[in-house]
């Protein structure tokens, strides 16, 4: 029998139910406590989606309803032996395997020289600001989380992200000073901020 392949998702709504049997609702506030937006796209449409799937392949099941007030029937999901099996099989793999990440950014670096030096250092200039700004939020969050008590197990990827962005703001800003410093140097000529002494020479020669 070839089962379905858990999404991160998929595998964040079962990191809960570790936990304790819970509602979708109490899910996404969970969810949003522990900051699991950084790893990945979190919608309420997408969230109960992702449970119904999984109790379709067999991975949850529904132990009880609950009912406050006049509010809605809320519906209380637990993980299957199956799930269980199928969250630790992935999450083995999502920790151990390496595998091909290909953002933006690296094309971005690759094309500096033929962008030039103000258009590079302008657009490193909007990327190291907006850097900045969610390293001082990323901060805010980490300290809540402490303030909170939230057990840092249930936090270890917001580190991670969080330590990510921290390593890339500096070395952007190295690679900013390098860049308008001439330590690195544009090879292409018309790129360059200003002219050598040989190309003065060549020129007038």
């Amino acid at each position: 029998m070839v089962t379905a392949k858990l999404t991160a998702l998929g595998i964040a709504v079962l990191e809960l139910l570790h936990e304790r049997p819970m509602h979708p609702y109490e899910m996404a506030q969970l969810m949003r406590v522990r900051s699991v937006e950084t790893r990945l796209k979190l919608k309420a449409g997408s969230l109960y989606h992702t449970v119904d799937r999984l109790q379709r392949n067999g991975y949850v099941d529904v132990v009880e309803t609950q009912r406050d007030g006049r509010r809605p029937e809320r519906t209380v999901y637990a993980m299957t032996a199956a799930g269980k099996d199928a969250f630790q099989e992935r999450g083995r793999q999502m920790l151990g395997d390496v595998v091909p990440d290909y953002p933006d950014v690296l094309s971005g670096l690759a094309v500096i020289d033929e962008l030039g030096h103000d258009a590079t250092l302008a657009e490193l200039g909007n990327r190291i600001t907006r850097l900045r700004a969610a390293v001082a939020s990323e901060e805010v969050v980490v300290a809540r989380l402490l303030a909170d008590g939230t057990p840092e197990v249930y936090w270890l990827d917001f580190r991670y992200r969080a330590a990510q962005r921290t390593f890339e703001l500096a070395w952007m800003e190295q690679l900013y000073e390098s860049l308008d410093s001439g330590r690195i140097p544009f090879q292409d000529k018309k790129n360059r901020p200003h002219l050598s002494k040989e190309d003065n020479a060549s020129k007038t020669g």
